[in-house]
């Protein structure tokens, strides 16, 4: 019986018996539910997402089929015939003959030792005098020590499995349960190489040379720059200061014309609902049922890439104004989070991308994603001969962090630690642009969450726009003299999707995540002093 089925009749199981379904999992609820979990054992032992979900899922329909929107290399990806073979791994007493894998004598790696802080002493001083210390050492599976050890950490890699030891160790099945609690059964998990690796392999799943993919009018240009070379093209829907307006990409949609942009409607949205890139806006709850509602009347998938989802922060008061305190516990942190794309997925049409990047280290190059289980299968296909798994040192190190010191209670005690610290962040350079910045020319909303602070200029009061000079001209001109003043602030046509007609507005992006407090002060005020002398105002 496979994982899935097992869990299925398992629920079935328990409702015949009591009646009901079993409750949503809840952090609480982690150790009793993975106590009666069979964990596999050996070298990149088999794991599935099912093993870990919460039985109360299983009372859910299953996702939609999107046959019709696989792409044709999607479709002539088949199983990597050495990755299956690596399943008769778990049959006891097997001598393999079969995998590549090197002799991990020949590894010159005996221990792996990190520090870390013990929850909830979070600070860099903390952790240098009183933090843990934890070592994984190269045979500490064999020799009973831990679930995890060097030697599986680098054969994972190597080996390439679907599901992974990471995906058990630090259970992203139950933080994704306890988190979005999706609302439909046959949803599964992997794990990725990083949210840019992930995107690039979701559009090589759906998407076919010269496709249209929908994206906010201002967007990442990574993501925008991983689907150009595979002549992929961009279909801009309008924003306002919560993000994607829903109202544009259903007018998008509904007056696509096929014969006059040479290519089928888009069926994609891609979209970084919380703390934007580049514009730091944020999309309340209300915004992404909506949102939601579109995708649903033109039967698109939603890419939700959400690298900032666990930074949404405060709300800001304005200098010198008492600021709120922080959550009391994890369950008033998680309550105050909105909602997430794929928390609101009756259908299986959201594809959600995480990372460790923006909440543990960007050098990780681990996350993961969730989908429906049709999705996540295509998905593997490519993996297994391209990225494969995330590095499986970084696997270790985050093992040892999230599994074995901290656990779900802490990771989200230093979430709520994080939150707090770009909050502060955040309000610093806030105060900073309304005592620094001529509001006579420049304009913002507060960031809701994120790293990134989206400043409007209004260009044409500028003397050279005054002359008659382009946009281009103007900015860059603000640009060049700002950096010649001490700062660099991002230009904001950089992340426009559509680079065919001048924009209406001009922008600027500050970001306010590693400068120290005093610098980021420094930095607006130099970029005040740039727009004074830029505008000729006194």
């Amino acid at each position: 019986m496979s994982p899935h089925a097992a869990q299925d009749a398992a629920a079935r199981d328990v409702a015949d018996i009591t009646g009901e379904m079993p409750e949503p999992l809840t952090v609480a609820g982690v150790p009793a539910r993975r106590a009666k979990t069979m964990l596999p054992t050996g070298i990149a032992a088999s794991c599935h997402s099912d093993m870990f979900k919460s039985l109360a899922c299983y009372s859910r329909p299953k996702a939609h089929r999107w046959d019709k929107y696989i792409s044709v290399e999607s479709k002539s990806r088949k199983a990597s015939s050495l990755k299956q073979a690596a399943h008769y791994l778990d049959n006891p007493g097997l001598i393999s003959l079969g995998g590549g894998l090197p002799s991990a004598e020949y590894f010159p790696f005996d221990e792996i030792s990190i520090k870390v802080p013990v929850a909830p002493n979070f600070s860099e001083q903390e952790t240098r005098e009183s933090g843990q210390v934890l070592t994984a050492g190269k045979y500490d599976i064999r020799e009973g020590k831990s679930e995890y050890g060097v030697f599986q950490g680098l054969t994972m890699t190597m080996i390439g499995r679907p599901a992974n030891s990471i995906l058990r160790s630090v259970e992203i099945a139950f933080f994704s349960t306890i988190v979005h609690n999706p609302p439909y059964s046959d949803w599964q998990c992997s794990l990725t190489a990083g949210s840019t690796a992930s995107w690039d392999m979701v559009l090589r799943l759906f998407c076919n040379r010269g496709d249209y993919i929908l994206t906010e009018e201002y967007s990442f240009a990574s993501a925008m720059e991983t689907a150009l070379p595979q002549g992929l093209r961009l279909a801009p829907v309008k924003m306002d200061e919560q993000g994607l307006l829903p109202s544009s990409l259903d007018e998008v949609l509904s007056n696509w014309d096929v014969s006059a942009r040479g290519a089928r409607k888009p069926f994609v949205l891609y979209t970084v609902p919380s703390g934007q890139n580049p514009t730091g806006a944020t999309q309340d709850a209300s915004r992404r049922k909506e949102v939601y509602k579109v995708a649903q009347k033109h039967d698109i998938i939603i890419v939700e890439d959400e690298p900032y989802y666990f930074l949404q922060m405060q709300p800001y008061k304005g200098a010198n104004a008492p600021q709120d305190p922080p959550p009391a516990d994890y369950n008033e942190f998680l309550k105050a989070l909105i909602p997430s794309f794929l928390s609101l997925d009756v259908d299986g049409r959201v594809v959600r991308l995480e990372s460790f990047s923006k909440v543990l280290s960007p050098g990780s190059r681990t996350g993961w994603l969730v989908a429906s289980e049709q999705i996540v299968e295509r998905f593997l296909r490519n993996a297994e001969t391209s990225t494969q798994n995330p590095s499986g040192m970084s696997q270790i190190i985050l093992f040892k962090l999230l599994d074995e010191a901290w656990g779900h209670e802490k990771y989200l005690q230093w979430l709520i630690h994080i939150r707090m610290g770009y909050t502060s962040r955040r309000n610093v350079m806030l105060e900073a642009c309304e005592k620094f910045l001529p509001t006579s020319v420049a304009s913002w909303h507060p960031p809701a969450a994120g790293m990134f602070h989206w400043i409007k200029v209004d260009w044409r009061k500028h003397p050279l726009a005054r002359a008659g000079k382009s946009y281009d001209c103007v900015e860059e001109t603000i640009f060049k003299a700002a950096v010649d003043e001490g700062v660099l602030i991002c230009r904001g046509t950089w992340f426009a999707a559509d680079t065919s007609k001048e924009p209406t507005d001009m922008f600027f992006r500050a970001t306010f995540a590693a400068a120290p407090a005093d610098k980021i002060q420094q930095a607006i005020k130099r970029f005040g002093d740039t727009l004074r002398a830029q505008f000729e105002l006194k």
